[in-house]
């Protein structure tokens, strides 16, 4: 029975690497999306654009808090997964 089974699963192997390979990238971006050092650099060039005058006090917030929501997983985007 193992080998009838191979037989027909056979053409279903390259959709299963797709997948699997889709999973890998979607939990590298969620870890990139999460980690503590990359969203602290992320404020501190807002900080840091804020005081050159590259962003408005307005424009400053919101790009602060767009991170501190991913920080805390408070927002609900694409990538958050409810399980």
């Amino acid at each position: 029975m193992g080998l009838f089974s191979s037989i027909f699963s056979l053409p279903l192997a390259p959709v299963r690497g797709v997948i699997w390979v889709g999973e890998l990238i979607q939990d590298q971006v969620e870890r990139q999306l999460h980690d503590p050092v990359a969203l602290r650099s992320e404020l501190e060039e807002i900080d840091s654009a804020a005081a050159r005058g590259d962003l408005s006090v307005e424009e400053a917030e919101q790009a602060q808090r767009a991170v501190l929501e991913r920080m805390t997983g408070s927002g609900v985007g694409p990538i958050d997964r409810k399980e």
